[in-house]
């Protein structure tokens, strides 16, 4: 297989069938890495060993031969015997070569005797060498006694060590087979208990797929990064869930606010073509009829693209109202004209010496969205407070009637768009049901709030909260809170 087509498998090959041969191949390099190294240490120590062995018993004979000063005649050859004989280990021979490179005395446990050269060396040597398919540790070391001038050779048999290091080899490569078997097997094991929550959230979105969006993964309960992944993904299908419904009841609210004033019109229309635009009297009221129905279509129109571009614009980060207290007041004072029977009782004192992050014009929005609907629902005490306080970073708008108020069963979604307490009287009133929920949307931008206290027959209050700056662009203290 060429490195193309290699390439090309390895990457549509599934990403579990991945995990599982690197996971596999690493702890094999691991394993294989760590026996290797322990094999070579192991190697070198021994053979160190051996050589400081052999080099003992040089110094041993040498040091023997130089304070006794044997001579080797005849006479003392059985002694000398004697001695390399104590001197001499398994698996070891100890000889000694004439000046001619002959042996005059050799002692020897297990080591064989043919293929050795019988050399003299000016100084000691070491080494390893391979006869005849042995491995033989060899020292040799001059020795010089009176008249006599030779070699004294030492040579270690390493036939054990080899048979130590084959059998050595042979466990690990028994083990090394298992270590890739028992790696292959933690790998996947390894893998399957990763790809497990993942594996989960496809096949929860697969049942999103075909079943709706109600479907849920169950995340596991030790807090792992895994398990608040999967808390986060159901975060975010319940956020998704309640936009499809949102979504799906704004449709279908839009489509019923919009059948009517259209089914009206479409009603008249058809009737003046009918017969009714040769009755004067029937032909004003078609035209009237239509063209009030065109304006609370209009209307309608514009604050749905009010309320869109509300949820959908970002903050403006430059937003900076330094002079709240008049911008409200002025607007009060502006509402209060078109509105003469109402008294408007304004405390606003508590505004000044801080900024508002909104912008004006959408504070006067949402004050104006508020104030209209205190008006719509009042009764028979037509008066209308609007008072202001500041709490640490937030200032806060209360705007507080004394009409009819707002059902407690009502009050959780009274902001939800096109949701009317009483749609008959509401219809009356020309509301459709947006107000509230473009003010909310409004306030959220810049990070506040908008709340609704209410009692039946009793008023409502409704408080807009909103981030607020000292002059000095500074948090606001006890000291910069007016009253």
């Amino acid at each position: 297989m060429s490195l193309k087509k290699w390439t090309g498998f390895y990457f549509r090959m599934p990403i579990k069938f991945k995990l599982t041969f690197w996971s596999t191949l690493l702890i094999m390099v691991l394993f294989v890495g760590y026996n290797a190294l322990q094999y070579m240490f192991m190697e070198k120590w021994i053979i160190h060993r051996e050589k400081k062995n052999v080099q003992h018993s040089m110094n041993s004979i040498l040091n023997y031969f130089l304070e006794e000063e044997e001579e080797f005649r005849p006479e003392n050859l059985a002694k000398i015997r004697l001695y390399l004989g104590k001197m001499n280990r398994d698996d070891q021979r100890i000889r000694i070569l004439g000046a001619d490179n002959r042996p005059m005395l050799t002692i020897s446990d297990n080591v064989p005797e043919a293929g050795l050269e019988t050399v003299s060396v000016p100084g000691r040597q070491v080494g390893i060498y391979k006869v005849d398919g042995y491995s033989l540790l060899i020292l040799r070391s001059p020795l010089i006694i009176h008249d006599f001038t030779g070699t004294v050779e030492i040579v270690k048999s390493l036939a054990q060590f080899e048979s130590l290091t084959k059998s050595i080899s042979q466990v690990m490569y028994v083990f090394a087979l298992g270590a890739v078997v028992l790696s292959i097997l933690v790998g996947w094991l390894l893998t399957r208990n990763l790809l497990k929550p993942l594996q989960g959230m496809a096949e929860t979105i697969r049942d999103i797929k075909d079943k709706g969006m109600q479907e849920r993964m169950r995340p596991s309960l030790n807090g792992d990064e895994i398990s608040t992944l999967m808390v986060m993904f159901n975060g975010m299908m319940d956020q998704v869930e309640d936009a499809f419904r949102q979504q799906s009841r704004f449709v279908e609210d839009a489509s019923h606010e919009l059948r009517t004033p259209i089914a009206i019109i479409e009603g008249h229309l058809a009737l003046l073509r009918r017969w009714g635009k040769e009755d004067p009297v029937i032909l004003n009221e078609s035209l009237d009829a239509s063209l009030e129905e065109f304006a609370r279509l209009k209307r309608l129109v514009l604050e749905l693209l009010a309320l869109t571009r509300a949820e959908k614009e970002s903050r403006n980060a430059e937003a900076l109202l330094t002079n709240p207290a008049e911008a409200a007041g002025k607007m009060v004072e502006r509402f209060a004209l078109i509105h003469p029977d109402f008294r408007l009782d304004t405390d606003l004192q508590r505004l000044s010496g801080v900024s508002l992050l909104i912008t004006i014009e959408h504070l006067e929005q949402i004050l104006l969205i508020i104030l209209d609907n205190a008006v719509k629902y009042s009764l028979e005490l037509k008066e209308v407070s609007v008072k202001a306080s500041v709490n640490g970073t937030q200032a806060e708008i209360d705007i507080i009637d004394y009409g009819m108020g707002i059902p407690e069963k009502d009050l959780p979604f009274v902001t939800d768009r096109f949701y009317r307490v009483d749609k008959a009287r509401s219809r009356e009133l020309g509301g459709n049901g947006l107000g509230l929920a473009i003010a909310k949307r409004l306030a959220e931008r810049y990070q506040g709030k908008l709340s609704i206290r209410s009692k039946e027959l009793s008023g409502t209050t409704v408080t807009v909260s909103l981030p607020c700056l000292a002059k000095e662009g500074k948090p606001v203290t006890d000291t910069d809170r007016g009253g």
